[in-house]
């Protein structure tokens, strides 16, 4: 491991626990299974949307029996606005029946045995470990990938491999709430398209260029 890039994640960790002390999961949850599905529905959808359509999608599925057993076209129509809708409800009814079926019904506490479970990937199941069970873990999506790569902690495009250099820059206590600061800085600053750079607390390890506006 490079000495100085670790010193690097040092100062930059030092900073995000100073601007999002707070940050912690934006999807709304009650439990793992309310957490997995929640998770599910956020691909390529916002936190705000999915927690909007699971207010109401947990009062009425309460358990994974609920899941397993729902009428698909009506599972659909439910999280309808979410995007994608038609492979996020087969998966979510498909991961259920495996839940029940390998499972006992309950949601495992171990990422072998959640990415082994349909539409669950390592993000999913990362999601559902740190903030579900308190096992750590880093959770690359959009915003932890863009700001690793602008800010020289990765060189890659890969969330997988994103992760695992993460992993080996910051300590495993900080991995959960590491990943929701990247997020909550994702957000606020470090936007995809324009970025707040006058503001931003990280510019000085940040080698990225914005675009001039037309």
């Amino acid at each position: 491991m490079n000495k100085a890039l670790k010193t690097r994640a040092a100062k930059i960790l030092a900073i995000l626990e100073k601007d999002y002390p707070a940050a912690t999961c934006s999807l709304s949850s009650t439990n793992p299974l309310e957490l997995l599905v929640a998770t599910i529905l956020s691909a390529q959808c916002t936190d705000e949307r999915v927690n909007i359509v699971t207010k109401d999608l947990f009062r009425k599925y309460t358990n994974v029996h609920d899941y397993a057993n729902a009428d698909l076209q009506e599972l659909e129509n439910d999280i309808k606005s979410t995007g994608f809708y038609k492979n996020k409800a087969k998966n979510i009814k498909n991961c259920c029946t495996r839940l029940i079926a390998e499972y006992g019904g309950e949601v495992p506490a171990d990422m072998e045995s959640l990415v082994s479970l349909p539409g669950i990937g390592r993000k999913t199941a990362n999601v559902v470990l740190g903030n579900a069970f308190g096992i750590p873990g880093i959770v690359v999506d959009t915003h932890v990938g863009r700001i690793a790569q602008r800010i020289g902690l990765s060189e890659h495009s890969d969330p997988v491999k994103i992760e695992f250099d993460l992993m080996k820059l910051f300590p495993s206590e900080n991995w959960t709430i590491v990943s929701h600061q990247f997020v909550q800085h994702g957000r606020r600053v470090c936007i995809a398209r324009k970025p707040q750079c006058g503001v931003c607390h990280l510019s000085k390890y940040c080698d990225f260029e914005p675009k001039a506006q037309p």
